[in-house]
C-alpha cells in the first residue's frame, strides 16, 4: 500500500496468462478493435502516432503498473429502461470502467427523469465523475454542473451539447442520409419519415440527413409525410397507419429506430401490404429486434458499445487533467441492407 489515507493505490503485476486482449487495448486507447488489430499485425496502413499509442498501451500492460483506484466512483445515469439499446451502452461503460479500475454507481430507470440529480452530484463525497446518457436536462443545467468543476461526459446528447462539454454520439446525419439514399436508388420518391421527438438533437440531425438525400434526387420535402412521435413500437404502428391511410401514401417509410420500424411492419400487415413488394421499411440502430423482425429490417448500425468505451476514454483524459481536443465526438454509422427494402412498386 502506497500513499496517504485519502487515496488507495495498488500494485498490479501483469503475467503472461492475464495480459490484455485486443478489446482491452481498444478500450484504453480509444481506437477501434480493427485498428488495434492492424497495429499488432504490423499492417502498413496505420498512422505512426496511432501505432505508437497502441504499442505503448501494450507495453504498459506487460510490465507492473501502479494504478490509482480511488477516491470515489463514477456515477452513470441512464434515466431510461435498460433495453438492448441502452443496455449495450451501459454494459460497455461498466466493462471499460472495470478495465480502468474504477467503480461504477448506476442510476437507471425512467423515474430518474423527474429527479433533480445533477445539482447534487458535486456534493456527493463518494463520487469523482459522471457519465450521463441521453440526459433530459437542458444545456444550461449541464453548464451549471461544469462550472462547479465536476468532471462528466455526455453520451448521445438529447440537445446540442455546450461547446466546452465532452460528448460522444453517432453520426446521425450521415446515417439517415445513407438509408434514404438507398431508398432513392431503389426508385422511391414518395418516402415517409417517422421521426423522434421534435426537441431531440438526433431527430434534427436525422431529419436533415433524410432531406439532404431527397434534395439530391430533386425531391421537395412533403410535410404530410412526416410524423414526430415517442420512439415505441405501438406509436410507430399508429404513425405508419396514418401515413398509409393518406390519399397519397408513401412507397417507403424511414423510421427513427428499429422499434418504430417494427410498428410500421405491423401497420402494413394490417392493411394487406407486403413488405418490400408494396412498401419498403427501414429502421435505425441495428438492435437484435431488427434481425428478429419479418422481414429482417434494413437499418443503420450505431456503434453503441464503442460509444460507451469512448465515453470512458474521454472521462479518463479529463480526470488526468487533459482538455480533450475534440469535445464532441461523432462515431461513424453504417448502412445494413436486409429484406425489408426493395424496388419502388410500379
Amino acid at each position: 500500500m502506497l500513499g496517504s489515507a485519502s487515496r488507495c493505490v495498488s500494485l498490479i503485476a501483469m503475467s503472461d496468462s492475464n495480459r490484455a486482449t485486443v478489446r482491452d487495448i481498444a478500450a484504453e486507447t480509444g481506437f477501434s478493435i480493427a485498428t488495434v488489430s492492424r497495429v499488432l499485425n504490423d499492417h502498413g496502413n496505420v498512422a505512426a502516432r496511432t501505432r505508437d499509442t497502441v504499442l505503448r498501451a501494450v507495453e504498459r500492460r506487460r510490465r507492473p503498473t501502479v494504478v490509482e483506484t480511488g477516491p470515489g466512483a463514477v456515477y452513470v445515469r441512464c434515466p431510461y429502461i435498460l433495453t438492448d439499446y441502452f443496455g449495450l451502452i451501459v454494459s460497455s461503460i461498466a466493462e471499460t470502467l472495470k478495465l480502468h479500475h474504477m467503480r461504477m454507481i448506476l442510476d437507471a430507470g425512467e423515474a430518474s427523469q423527474h429527479l433533480d440529480t445533477l445539482a447534487e452530484l458535486p456534493d456527493q463525497p463518494d463520487l469523482r465523475a459522471a457519465i450521463l446518457i441521453l440526459p433530459p436536462e437542458h444545456g444550461d443545467r449541464l453548464v451549471a454542473l461544469a462550472r462547479r468543476n465536476f468532471p462528466f461526459v455526455v453520451v448521445d446528447p438529447r440537445t446540442p451539447p455546450p461547446p466546452d462539454i465532452a460528448a460522444v454520439s453517432a453520426a446521425h446525419f450521415a446515417g439517415a442520409r445513407a438509408v434514404t439514399t438507398h431508398l432513392v436508388e431503389l426508385g422511391h420518391r414518395s418516402i415517409g419519415m417517422i421521426a423522434g421527438p421534435e426537441d431531440w438533437l438526433a431527430t434534427d440531425a436525422r431529419g436533415a440527413g433524410h432531406h439532404a438525400a431527397l434534395a439530391a434526387a430533386g425531391v421537395l420535402p412533403a410535410p404530410h409525410r412526416v410524423r414526430h412521435i415517442e420512439p415505441t413500437t405501438e406509436r410507430g404502428r399508429l404513425a405508419a397507419g396514418e401515413l398509409l391511410d393518406h390519399p397519397e401514401p408513401p412507397t417507403a417509410i424511414v423510421c427513427f429506430n428499429d422499434k418504430i420500424a417494427v410498428g410500421a411492419l405491423h401497420a402494413a400487415r394490417e392493411r394487406g401490404l407486403h413488405v418490400p413488394d408494396d412498401l419498403s421499411v427501414a429502421g435505425f440502430d441495428d438492435i437484435d429486434l431488427s434481425r428478429a423482425a419479418f422481414p429482417a429490417l434494413t437499418t443503420v448500425r450505431q456503434p453503441l458499445q464503442e460509444m460507451g468505451r469512448m465515453a470512458v476514454t474521454q472521462l479518463t483524459r479529463v480526470l488526468d487533467g487533459h482538455q480533450p481536443e475534440a469535445l464532441h465526438i461523432e462515431l461513424a454509422t453504417s448502412l445494413v441492407i436486409r429484406q425489408s427494402t426493395g424496388p419502388a412498386p410500379t
